[in-house]
């Protein structure tokens, strides 16, 4: 007897912290169960009635990710948005920022940078990984822009 071992995703949750890391892990879902495109692009509507289905369904499937990824407090934000596109451009704006916002943070990532200094009775693997840390979050924020 075959045993079917099909498996659902696991889908990490979005609390209103740490938007970056969040958005990264759910970019590499939607790849990985071929939506990206869908949830960047939004649904392309053609001639074709059998693909406009399927793009519709995979949009459905896109945003009922998205959805199941909210924790209650930061449901409600997206709560109206009726496609992947919609939603992830809501969480986007509201989490992440416009150019402007973004361009300001790495400015101030570089300001703390370029003045880290050790601190007295501060171990050099802990200094070191301060400045990986920085390091870490600058290229993060540089991915998104």
């Amino acid at each position: 007897m075959a045993i079917s071992t099909s498996s659902q995703p696991l889908i990490p949750i979005f609390n209103g912290k740490k938007y970056e890391f969040w958005s990264i892990k759910m970019k590499t879902l939607f790849k990985s169960q071929d939506l990206w495109d869908l949830v960047v692009n939004g649904v392309q509507i053609g001639e074709d009635e059998g693909r406009n289905n399927d793009n519709k369904k995979k949009d459905s499937k896109a945003l009922f990710f998205i959805q199941q990824a909210m924790d209650d407090s930061v449901f409600s934000r997206i709560s109206m948005a009726e496609t992947s596109k919609e939603a992830w451009d809501i969480l986007e704006k509201e989490f992440q920022g416009s150019l402007r916002v973004k361009t300001i943070k790495l400015q101030s990532m570089r300001r703390d940078f370029e003045t880290m200094n050790m601190n007295e009775g501060e171990g050099v693997q802990t200094y070191l990984s301060g400045i990986n840390n920085c390091e870490q979050n600058a290229i993060i924020w540089r991915a998104n822009i």
